[in-house]
């Protein structure tokens, strides 16, 4: 299957004036790799966006830019903004098909855990991605993990269980957990909980209350701070006055004694 395509434009815009691309739908990125110079880019936002969410950040990417021969390039880092959820800048990595690579993989789990459907269980996922090393026409947009062998609160994924393509090697530990089944929560450990988080909501303004006295004493001693500083500055100020004036008077009698003599 051919690698989805995005055309990029070489960016002149830098720094803070990249928000006028975002204006006009497009998204800043920078392309980099292995023997290739930050080459700034601009491309299509709703263009990213189709191919983001076809290969997420694992997948390979023939990037065309100004019209020049393909490259085949990687998603190294995306910012998506915390409250908009949009995408604010990318990072590409340009591959050798040759080289090895090293990247992360998500998981994606499937199946039905009959410990959940019919004993009531929590399914508990312990990671969400593994590393792997691979040549970048082997590595994987996700790894399956079959969670219909997880019959009773015993069993156990691991990573040694899991289905590893071909010419794909995975660097974590083989006996790592990625996912169990936990019995459901008794009566007694639900009123626990519920305890505890009425224990805390109870405390929270006792915290607020310190944290608001704490201030008003720090704004307290910048005051006397401030006043101590103004009261010194006035004292030099004032002993100034009084040294040019120890020195002129002085100076005044020095003068009526030379008149004397």
């Amino acid at each position: 299957m051919a690698n989805p395509t995005l055309v990029a434009q070489k960016r002149k815009i830098l720094g803070k004036k990249v928000k006028n691309l975002r204006k006009k739908g497009e998204i800043p990125a920078v392309l980099y790799g292995h023997g290739v110079k930050p080459l700034p880019l601009s491309l299509n936002y709703h263009s990213l966006e189709k191919v983001y969410k076809k290969v997420g950040g694992s997948g390979l990417i023939s990037l065309v830019i100004d019209k020049e021969s393909p490259r085949n390039v990687l998603i190294q880092d995306i910012y998506i903004d915390p409250i908009t959820r949009e995408y604010g800048h990318i990072d590409f990595y340009q591959v050798k098909m040759t080289e090895k690579i090293e990247a992360s993989v998500p998981l994606h789990f499937v199946g039905e855990a009959p410990a959940v459907s019919e004993k009531d269980g929590i399914l508990v996922k312990n990671i969400d991605e593994i590393e792997v090393e691979c040549l970048p026409g082997d590595l994987p947009q996700s790894i399956d993990v079959d969670i219909s062998m997880l019959s009773d609160f015993e069993k156990a994924i691991h990573i040694k269980d899991l289905k590893i393509p071909q010419g794909v090697k995975v660097l974590a530990d083989s006996e790592e957990v990625v996912a169990t089944c936990t019995p459901p929560r008794s009566e007694e450990e639900l009123a626990a909980l519920e305890e505890e988080v009425v224990e805390e909501a109870e405390v929270v303004p006792e915290v607020e209350k310190e944290e608001k006295v704490s201030e008003e004493e720090a704004e307290e001693k910048e005051e006397e701070k401030g006043e101590e500083e103004k009261g010194e500055k006035e004292g030099e100020e004032e002993s100034k006055e009084k040294g040019e004036s120890g020195k002129k008077e002085e100076k005044g009698k020095s003068g009526r004694k030379e008149e004397k003599k």
